[in-house]
């Protein structure tokens, strides 16, 4: 990746963008090293999301600017992104759950006024079981959502917010200000 002060202003504008925001306390962001053969500039961003104090998500946001533009994004600015989650097992065997775990992402960049076209991505649950030498816990399942978009507006600090909705979502974090019922059984009585 070039150095930032030889970054083209678009790139340097959407950095800032998401370099503004701040989540709500339950997601840790932190820039990481950007893949460099994507894009000739790159931007990356981890989050970790916290529930009772377990990481329950995780997932990366990567900015990808090509500035002679890329005819699959529509575009020269994409954002991709990837996040994973465990579930609990009676969500990992619904069948609606990619339909559902699909809306949290659009529904999050619509709530937060994030305009995008060429949206693609893939919705993936597992379930694993452990046998012989690695048997252990109980079976697992999880969640995995890789999508990309290309932002139509210069509001980035926006697609971070619709991102971390989907993040929220994904991790079964009660809305902003809501207390979680299992939050409200642990906490002392006084």
């Amino acid at each position: 990746m070039a150095s930032p002060s030889a970054s083209p202003e678009a790139f340097t504008r959407a950095v800032a963008g998401l370099r503004a925001e701040s989540p709500r306390p339950e997601i840790l962001l932190e820039e990481i090293a950007a893949p460099q053969r994507l894009a000739p500039y790159s931007f990356a961003l981890s989050a970790t999301v916290l529930r009772s104090g377990d990481e329950v998500a995780s997932g990366r946001l990567i900015l990808l600017h090509d500035p002679a533009g890329h005819d699959a994004w529509r575009g020269d600015l994409r954002l991709v992104t990837l996040i994973t989650a465990e579930l609990e097992e009676d969500l990992a065997s619904d069948p609606l759950l990619p339909e559902v775990a699909w809306t949290w992402l659009t529904d999050g960049l619509e709530q937060h006024a994030a305009a995008y076209t060429a949206i693609g991505g893939t919705v993936t649950q597992t379930a694993s079981t452990r046998f012989g030498e690695l048997a252990g816990p109980a079976p697992t399942a999880d969640l995995e959502v890789r999508a990309s978009w290309t932002p139509t507006s210069g509001e980035f600090g926006a697609h971070l917010r619709g991102w971390c909705a989907m993040l929220s979502s994904t991790a079964g974090l009660p809305p902003p200000g809501v207390a979680s019922l299992a939050d409200r059984h642990r906490a002392p009585a006084g």
